[in-house]
């Protein structure tokens, strides 16, 4: 087990604003210049991939460098041209940063550039949330747009958001594609967790694995998104972000670090809770989206705490929130009892909601157990 092993569940909610702009309309781009610099070395090489797939975890920004990508395709031409010179003639360096009044930034954050589509999780006919599947449907409407001629760019371009999210029809419907790539198109896979796309589409695809962005580079982006907030709560969401820029602001906008300090306050009794201040805090993860959010918390820092336990740099790291330290400190037992722990409470947050269980007793026994840690 480790510490950035979440579960599924704790994936964005649909709709949520965060202040961060749409990856497709998003200029701006913090990280990834080892992939940046892969994927151009390979233009100007002339033997460009047909099929990327951009893998990594979730909220780092691989949406918005897909899009950039795009772009870049669609504007530059033909592989392997010599592009701009600077002022005195000699080669630009190559950079995928285009402005936002580049008249193919503005067609494709618009949808309306002839050789770019998009495929990605779509609403729901029965509520505003996504489907958790992209269907062979999806894929079909494409297959036929990859094998035209491309109108106004040399390439078309598809991009598939969300690829391991693909059902077993439309991952097979891929796979053929990718067996005979058509000419002049090319297909950009984003990943979450690419072991679950199929062993032969990966195999078919130029590989591009973001990493997680520094702390230095999930904070300047919080200040940029989110300059309201104060430096205490910055450091706090930074550390809880794991590198992650999208999980930071979501965890802004949910009030993740006053339901951090929550958790944290509750298990600095462990192992004996008083009944009330659990009740109390138990009655929070029950408004709202509180419940995902707590329990998301609760299974993460205990994947932190024993991860770093057993590196033996508990000590060592920044507290999270003043105080974090001394309870984590508590919560060391052996590894197999954490990692029992963490799988039971990661499964009952599971289960609740998917089945509806009640959220408050639920949220008691996974508090319970990671208390019992202490004893």
């Amino acid at each position: 087990m480790t510490e950035d092993e979440f579960d599924e569940s704790d994936e964005p909610r649909d709709g949520l604003e965060t202040g961060a702009p749409e990856p497709r309309s998003n200029p701006y781009l913090v990280g990834h210049e080892a992939a940046a610099q892969s994927f151009l070395t390979a233009w100007q090489s002339g033997r460009m991939a047909h099929a990327w797939l951009l893998s990594g975890p979730r909220g780092i920004g691989k949406a918005t460098f897909a899009y950039r990508l795009a772009r870049y395709i669609l504007a530059k031409g033909a592989m392997g041209s010599q592009g701009e010179t600077d002022l005195f003639g000699a080669p630009a360096e190559p950079s995928l940063q285009m402005a936002e009044s580049d008249p193919v930034f503005a067609r494709v954050r618009a949808s309306g550039h002839a050789d770019f589509r998009v495929v990605e999780r779509e609403k729901m006919k029965t509520s505003d949330r996504l489907s958790n599947v992209i269907g062979v449907d999806q894929v079909r409407k494409i297959i036929d747009f990859m094998y035209l001629t491309p109108a106004e760019s040399a390439w078309r371009v598809v991009l598939i958001d969300g690829a391991d999210a693909m059902n077993t029809a439309a991952a097979n419907a891929v796979l053929k594609v990718l067996e005979e790539p058509p000419r002049q198109t090319i297909l950009l896979l984003i990943a979450h967790n690419a072991d679950r796309l199929l062993p032969t589409i990966r195999s078919r695809c130029r590989r591009l694995e973001l990493r997680p962005l520094t702390d230095s580079q999930t904070r300047a982006l919080i200040g940029r998104y989110r300059p309201d907030l104060k430096s205490a709560e910055v450091h706090a969401l930074t550390m809880l972000a794991d590198g992650s820029i999208g999980r930071a602001l979501e965890l802004a906008d949910e009030g993740g670090v006053a339901a951090f300090a929550n958790i944290v306050e509750l298990m600095a009794d462990a192992p004996h809770i008083p009944s009330a201040k659990l009740h109390n805090v138990a009655d929070l993860a029950m408004k709202g989206d509180n419940f995902r959010t707590m329990t998301g918390l609760l299974t993460w820092w205990l994947a932190r705490v024993a991860t770093l336990a057993a590196q033996g740099s508990l000590a060592s790291v920044p507290e999270i929130i003043p105080g974090e330290r001394a309870t984590a400190a508590r919560l060391t037992g052996s590894p197999a009892a954490v990692s029992e722990v963490w799988r039971s409470i990661s499964y009952l947050a599971d289960r609740t909601l998917a089945v509806n269980i009640d959220k408050k007793r639920s949220f008691i026994g996974a508090a319970m157990q990671v208390a019992r840690l202490a004893a």
